[in-house]
């Protein structure tokens, strides 16, 4: 049997003071595009820029702070040939970034924090990103209650399905559109465990799913001792464990830190040939992906 087609590979590229796994590692330019030169050599096949903290409590930054951080490095990568994506909730950073380059929006809110950046991809032939949200990091952790029946898995789906019908209703046709289900965003642990176990039934219209599980606490969680939830660096492993798990399930891709131990895994994944089930691939305008 021909081996399976493995998910993109999104490296993340922090650049920001505060990010809760290497806040300020990336804060200067110099030091961002060299770190995203060095994930496309490992094998990223985007790199996902972003320049706000949604770690749990961060405050926002100012519009022209982001811009600053994230719109120099996009142009630096793009000029070097890396395919780049922008991690941001503004309509106005949205269209500085896709002007300078970036062919894919990764907005956290998906669209709820500013409706603009819909009108914003649906003019540009950039892929979007709508992920599970329902607050800022601020206040999201008092919303994360899923009393509903079907639980957290309904609830996403619900909520998702709205967010797909916004998307769609401005102007973004669904071969453009990737969903994700928000992993720690207004979730518990126990939630972020359910939703990976019924991935299949948190898309809508049978969208590609975008996974970002990398370095978050439900894995610290999961691997503490007696010292308390295992540090961000050394919960890479469990990552990788996860990416190959997802990846049978037929997501579209996984947004990780570490990208070559990512890649290392899925090598073995394809190279054994595993099931996996098939999910429709958006466009991304760029280099062909694998």
């Amino acid at each position: 049997m021909p081996a399976p087609v493995r998910p993109l590979v999104m490296g993340v590229l922090n650049v920001t003071p505060d990010s809760f796994s290497d806040g300020g590692r990336y804060a200067a330019t110099d030091a961002a595009v060299a770190h995203g030169l060095q994930l496309v050599a490992d094998g990223a096949d985007l790199v996902d820029i972003g320049g706000e903290s949604t770690r749990p409590g961060a405050t926002r930054p100012l519009v022209s702070e982001e811009l600053d951080r994230v719109v120099p490095v996009i142009r630096e990568l793009v000029a070097a040939g890396a395919v780049v994506s922008v991690d941001t909730m503004r309509a106005e950073v949205a269209a500085a970034a896709v002007a300078a380059g970036a062919r894919l929006v990764n907005d956290v809110s998906g669209g709820l924090a500013d409706p603009r950046v819909l009108d914003v991809v649906a003019d540009s032939a950039a892929t979007y990103v709508a992920m599970h949200w329902r607050a800022h990091a601020d206040r999201m952790g008092d919303l994360a209650v899923y009393d509903e029946p079907g639980g957290v898995v309904a609830a996403v789906h619900r909520e998702l399905s709205q967010r797909v019908e916004a998307v769609l209703a401005a102007g973004v046709p669904a071969d453009r559109l990737v969903l994700d289900p928000g992993l720690g965003f207004a979730k518990r642990g126990e939630h972020d465990w359910e939703l990976l176990r019924h991935l299949a039934d948190v898309t809508v219209l049978g969208l590609p799913l975008l996974v970002g599980a990398s370095r978050k606490s439900f894995l610290g969680r999961l691997l503490a001792d007696e010292g308390g939830p295992r540090p961000v660096s050394g919960r890479e492993v469990a990552g990788h464990a996860l990416s190959v798990l997802v990846a049978g399930q037929g997501v579209w891709g996984v947004r990780v830190h570490d990208v070559r131990g990512t890649r290392d895994a899925l090598a073995v994944w394809e190279r054994l040939g595993m099931p996996r089930t098939t999910a429709p691939a958006p466009t991304v305008p760029g280099p062909d992906r694998p």
